[in-house]
């Protein structure tokens, strides 16, 4: 008498219960009219076998029907409250996994710059990249980037393509002039810019960069000749 419910993959909780209460209240109904008819045998039968008769034997299966569908009912729920459960484990773990280790990727590159830039630092003095050139000093990128496609600032590498502008090249949020000469004579920019800020024999000690922010340009770039040539 009773049914098997076969979902496949795609029960829900609500329509699941819903079959199972019509599925009740059909086996209810049949019982009330097997005691119907039960009355009506017991009239022919003599009333106390033949109720007794069908009241047990029908009560028996009855109960039997409502214990298999309520066993049914646990079942499924079980099994689709474990599939749903695997389901959002499978969804979720890849992407805590990829959440996490975007995360920490983004966590060592961002320890990876830092590191960089404190290490031109330990040279170069205070440097800065063009956010923060835009930002504090009113240079767009578009001019900065034009500055240094013409050699009229230096521009240190910082990793695989970033670079990094040394602060003590600008003066009122332009380069100082003769930048260009000397990287013109003296052609990478991390040895220029350590001529720039070492005291200078040739200019009796003096560094050039105070010297070209002072617009004393003629003679740093003379004693920039003079280095490049020996």
């Amino acid at each position: 008498m009773t049914k098997s419910f076969d979902f496949g993959n795609e029960p829900r909780q609500d329509e699941f219960s819903c079959l199972v209460a019509k599925e009740v209240q059909r086996v209810l109904a049949q019982f009330a009219e097997v005691m119907k008819g039960g009355s009506s045998i017991s009239l022919h039968m003599g009333k106390g076998r033949a109720a007794d008769l069908l009241s047990a034997t029908h009560q028996q299966t009855i109960h039997d029907d409502l214990t298999a569908l309520a066993s049914e009912f646990v079942r499924r729920l079980a099994a689709e409250a474990a599939r749903r459960c695997d389901a959002t484990a499978r969804e979720t773990a890849p992407r805590t996994a990829h959440t996490e280790g975007a995360h920490g990727c983004a966590v060592l590159k961002v320890r990876d710059q830092q590191s960089d830039s404190q290490r031109i630092e330990d040279w170069a003095g205070a440097v800065a990249g063009p956010t923060y050139l835009e930002d504090h000093f009113g240079i767009p990128r578009s001019t900065l980037h034009w500055w240094q496609r013409h050699n009229d600032v230096v521009a240190l590498r910082k990793g695989a393509r970033k670079h990094v502008f040394p602060l003590a090249q600008f003066i009122d949020g332009r380069p100082a002039p003769g930048i260009r000469q000397v990287l013109s004579l003296i052609a990478n920019p991390r040895p220029a810019w350590i001529w720039l800020t070492s005291p200078s024999p040739r200019l009796d000690g003096r560094i050039p960069i105070e010297m070209l922010r002072q617009d004393l340009a003629a003679e740093v770039i003379q004693a920039a000749r003079d280095f490049s040539s020996t």
